[in-house]
């Protein structure tokens, strides 16, 4: 039904810089927002960066200024630049949408997860 397609991992230095990208395809009806999410093994998952289709944007306090989100509606896609990468940053990214897909009369609306990508931070 919807799959999330994530690209742009890998490994970099610190105070590097990364551009994650996001794809939704399927039987998708609308896009509420979509988001980037991080996670450390034994850590709960947390969010980093949130667009809506209307472009308001919400970052978590140890991104901002260093993090940009950023979207194209029209192709269901999202990006997350990645400035002044710190050691920290490492982690599984993982990209969320908040959509309505389904080809039924009434398609619900609810999230759905890429498999993640792998950043590493190297000081």
């Amino acid at each position: 039904q919807v799959q999330l397609v994530e690209s742009g991992g890998g490994l970099v230095q610190a105070g590097g810089s990364l551009r994650l990208s996001c794809a939704a395809s399927g039987t998708i009806v609308s896009v509420n927002a979509m988001a980037w999410y991080r996670q450390v093994p034994g850590k709960q998952r947390e969010l980093v960066a949130r667009i809506t289709t209307g472009g308001s944007t919400n970052y978590a306090d140890s991104v901002k200024g260093r993090f940009t989100i950023s979207r194209d509606n029209g192709k269901n896609t999202v990006y997350l630049q990645m400035n002044s990468l710190k050691a920290e940053d490492t982690a599984v990214y993982y990209c969320n949408a908040d959509l309505v897909a389904g080809s039924g009369w009434y398609p619900p609306r609810r999230d759905y997860w890429g498999q993640g990508t792998q950043v590493t931070v190297s000081s």
